[in-house]
């Protein structure tokens, strides 16, 4: 089964010793460029209705931010769970209507709730 934790396999790889020279030489900065390249890809693919092209791009942006991943992962800053944990617990922490005791009837509601939830948490924060 290929799954996201495959694919950082693969950009461990791809970076290793005896990995790619083009992957080990990135950094943040110089896939910034790569990464919004292939977001435009797949909102095209979107805004066209190309699904045979879909599932292609997806993967192409799955694959830049693994390799994103991977170069935090080798520089310490972070690790998979602590990313997955992280978004796990502020997407819980906005869906208040799923997760807590608010109600919303509507998207709009939701998306209302979740801009407040969002503003809430952010200001906590600081």
């Amino acid at each position: 089964m290929s799954t996201f934790e495959n694919l950082l396999k693969l950009t461990k790889k791809l970076r290793g010793p005896n990995g790619c020279p083009w992957d080990q030489a990135q950094t943040f900065e110089s896939l910034v460029k790569d990464f919004h390249e292939e977001a435009d890809e797949l909102s095209e693919a979107i805004k066209n209705k190309d699904m045979d092209n879909l599932e292609e791009e997806i993967g192409d942006v799955c694959f830049n931010l693994a390799l994103i991943m991977q170069i935090g992962i080798d520089e310490k800053l972070f690790t998979p769970e602590s990313i997955f944990e992280r978004i796990e617990k502020k997407i819980i922490a906005r869906h208040t209507w799923v997760f807590g005791d608010d109600k919303v009837e509507t998207a709009e509601e939701a998306l209302e709730l979740w801009k407040k939830n969002k503003a809430r948490l952010k200001k906590r924060r600081l």
